[in-house]
């Protein structure tokens, strides 16, 4: 039996064989495999598709963050975290903000800035987060530091720290 292995004819029928079922192979495994993940995709993309046109019709001002010319408009955190604010309802004796500037690192500009929240819940705090953020998909949220006042239960002064990635 050992011999066999030795033998060239062997493999010579060995690799002939792996090429005739290589198409069987493909044609009975990888070809219903490939036409199933795209029939799902197809489905996935329709129903992605409906909730798109819902979100261009509930907030169609996403859409107008790209210019004209495909450039979006200058970032400006006192702006953006101003308007943020306003929409979850934080007044703007409740925030301070501190930002810093443009510092170029291997050929990319980033911007840095600190949001300090004061006398804030969670809940106000979380929307006014996935806000900002949802709004900017550049923009980053690199720590967050709660520190819990002692008197009140679901009341935090809260640090926030961005970088901008432009």
């Amino acid at each position: 039996m050992k011999d066999i292995y030795k033998n060239q004819i062997f493999y010579y029928i060995l690799i002939a064989i792996a090429v005739a079922l290589w198409p069987l192979l493909i044609w009975g495994k990888y070809l219903p495999d490939a036409e199933h993940s795209r029939d799902q995709e197809k489905h996935d993309y329709k129903q992605a598709r409906g909730t798109m046109v819902e979100i261009l019709n509930l907030a169609p001002e996403r859409v107008e963050l790209v210019g004209p010319k495909g450039k979006s408009p200058e970032f400006d955190y006192a702006t953006v975290v101003a308007k943020v604010a306003t929409d979850c309802g934080i007044r703007s004796t409740d925030y301070k903000l501190t930002s810093r500037p443009i510092i170029a690192t291997h050929g990319r500009k980033s911007r840095s800035a600190r949001v300090v929240l004061k006398q804030i819940n969670v809940e106000r705090f979380a929307k006014f987060l996935s806000a900002i953020q949802l709004g900017w998909p550049t923009l980053e949220c690199t720590q967050v530091k709660l520190t819990g006042n002692k008197d009140l239960k679901d009341i935090w002064d809260i640090d926030i720290d961005f970088k901008y990635h432009y």
